[in-house]
């Protein structure tokens, strides 16, 4: 079995306890890391590198940021930007062969407040992932877009759904965006998995949101159809949530004959 995770830190170094724990703990194969909020100098490779993991990054200061961590494979780095847009420079985007599976890293931006200027870089970024995507597809290999995508892509994944109508992760144009990936052959593994069941991957830190349960599944495994045969299992590592001084997400994975 090839275990592969994808887990929002939200800042790697005040979580690097957390992240370390749950490596040892979970023992996943494959990481993507999102939501890093530090430079590429910033890194903590050492620390990463004594857990068993080799690692490539893609940072930025105080914000965003995006890492792919291998346990045993290879890592080649394939590029750190989306295309479509040369003066884009938030760091969202990372794409790496390991082993044989093409694995992209990505974090949609969050789009916030609707409307205005984030919500319309949202819907173009978007747009660009989606063309990427396409060729991806049209290379004819293993392909995993793995990340944060900041969306519920259906009312089963929000436990409010009418609180969020006018929410950038719910919005209609952002899970018609979703949806046209999914159009392309993608396959949304954890709910292929799960179809009927009320699945959540973050909660706030407001509002006693964890204690509730009051939570959205936004965090996803896009698979190409090269894998969509070989996807044995999946969960969310929900008891991380609890943890002390943890990510407001919790670590979401799959399992790969």
């Amino acid at each position: 079995m090839l275990k592969i995770a994808t887990y929002n830190i939200n800042g790697i170094n005040a979580r690097l306890p957390v992240l370390l724990q749950w490596l040892q703990e979970a023992k996943p194969d494959i990481v993507c890391l999102q939501e890093l909020k530090a430079p590429g100098e910033r890194f903590p490779l050492a620390e990463i590198q004594a857990a068993g993991y080799q690692a490539v990054w893609h940072g930025q200061k105080s914000w965003n940021g995006v890492a792919i961590l291998s346990r045993s494979l290879p890592i080649q780095e394939v590029g750190r930007s989306l295309p479509g847009d040369k003066d884009d420079v938030q760091s969202r985007y990372l794409e790496a062969v390991v082993g044989q599976i093409v694995i992209v890293c990505l974090y949609c931006p969050n789009g916030n407040p609707y409307p205005g200027e984030k919500f319309e870089y949202k819907l173009k970024w978007y747009k660009r992932l989606t063309a990427h995507a396409k060729k991806l597809l049209a290379h004819d290999v293993p392909v995993i877009l793995i990340g944060d995508y900041n969306v519920m892509p259906t009312t089963l994944d929000v436990y409010k759904p009418e609180k969020y109508v006018n929410d950038a992760l719910f919005r209609t144009e952002v899970r018609a965006a979703f949806d046209g990936l999914l159009k392309q052959g993608w396959t949304d593994a954890i709910r292929h998995l799960y179809p009927e069941e009320t699945i959540y991957t973050f909660w706030d830190y407001f509002r006693r949101a964890w204690e509730r349960n009051a939570g959205l599944r936004i965090d996803h495994f896009l698979i190409s159809p090269h894998l969509r045969d070989r996807l044995s299992r999946g969960g969310v590592d929900k008891h991380v949530r609890g943890w002390e001084k943890t990510s407001d997400h919790a670590p979401v994975w799959i399992e790969l004959k």
